[in-house]
């Protein structure tokens, strides 16, 4: 019995050893593919971070980010929770039905009536007083539709909707919750389908007075996609795949990247065969881009402020218009815009998702 506990501690001295001396010696991942975020990286070490406390707390955290097997002990951690625990979520990721969802709650009014306030901003400095028409639309996410039926709590939907109205009354809203449900949406991702968002993109431009065409070739994307909910969630689930939309006029367009200075193309193809293939819709986060359509049979242009959704939907609405600019003011302060944008006679559409309205402070 005395052996078995000397052999017992011994192989737990070697294996503690062991994973200590790897993770001293192993050199600091930058990256996490996996959760597609940054990784701490070792603090930098001085008085007054000493001092003050800040050095522990950033050290403890980059121990987290860098500790060895990382994903493997997030996974088997994830698969006991759900599986032998019955957690209904971990890290506040929760499956329902095959769809994988972050939990959004509670609502945050002073998020919303900020988003608002800044929306009325760039309202005030470059709309008002113009021939600009203004118009709001609001992509709820996937727990609109998931959360109750997973038993997790959500915020008001309708509450947020009403609230946002009241502090944009400049804006005329345009309803397109009735025409999505969570068969839009990827299983693994936040983001919805373009292929299956085309009645989406209708009731858009008849909001605007315009039309869209509904005729296009559909193409699958010649890579796995695991969404941004794969990794976080460390669960063992299933790849999707990503399809697009293309036409003629599509295909003809001239896209302009103002961030980069280049000219590039609605559809990426090489960011889609990146670590988030979803950059493949308009090269993914740009400040600033716009789509010329050579086959165009009008002269209107549209602008749009948006979050990444804007990305996959503004092709569709390539047939209604001459020019479309997207602007992501949360990589773009508004009082740069007037560099680059002569705002006149367009029309002019404000389209976030709830995620970002309830948490507003990502955009400047």
């Amino acid at each position: 019995m005395k052996k078995k506990y000397i052999v017992t501690t011994i192989v737990t001295a070697v294996f503690l050893l062991g994973v200590s001396l790897f993770a001293w010696l192993k050199p600091a991942d930058a990256f996490s593919l996996s959760e597609r975020r940054r990784l701490e990286q070792f603090p930098e070490i001085s008085f007054d971070s000493i001092i003050s406390g800040s050095f522990m707390k950033d050290f403890e955290d980059y121990t987290l980010d860098q500790f060895p097997l990382r994903d493997e002990f997030r996974k088997i951690k994830a698969f006991v929770a759900m599986n032998f625990f019955g957690a209904k979520e971990n890290n506040g990721i929760y499956v329902y039905d095959g769809y994988v969802s972050k939990t959004e709650y509670p609502l945050d009014e002073e998020s919303v009536v900020k988003a608002g306030d800044k929306l009325e901003y760039v309202y005030n400095e470059y709309l008002k007083d113009t021939e600009t028409k203004n118009y709001l639309a609001i992509i709820p996410d996937k727990n609109c539709f998931l959360a109750d039926k997973g038993g997790v709590l959500s915020i008001d939907y309708e509450e947020m909707i009403s609230l946002i109205r009241e502090n944009t009354g400049f804006l005329e809203y345009i309803d397109i919750t009735e025409n999505l449900s969570i068969d839009d949406f990827y299983k693994t991702d936040t983001h919805w389908k373009q292929e299956n968002i085309v009645d989406v993109a209708q009731v858009l431009c008849n909001g605007m007075g315009t039309s869209s065409t509904q005729q296009y070739t559909e193409k699958t994307l010649d890579k796995e996609f695991y969404g941004v909910y794969y990794g976080q969630s460390a669960l063992p689930l299933e790849s999707e795949t990503i399809k697009y939309l293309t036409n003629e006029a599509i295909e003809n367009c001239v896209v302009y990247d103002y961030q980069n200075g280049k000219e590039t193309s609605v559809y990426d193809l090489e960011k889609g065969m990146g670590k988030d293939p979803y950059e493949l819709f308009l090269s993914g986060p740009i400040s600033l881009i716009s789509i010329e359509n050579k086959n165009a049979k009008t002269d209107k242009e549209l602008i749009i402020f948006r979050d990444s959704f804007g990305s996959s939907i503004a092709p569709l609405l390539i047939d209604g218009y001459k020019k479309i600019t997207l602007v992501d003011i949360r990589y773009i302060h508004p009082n740069f815009l007037g560099q680059y944008i002569e705002f006149n006679n367009q029309d002019v559409l404000f389209l976030y998702s709830t995620s970002v309205l309830n948490n507003s402070e990502t955009i400047k």
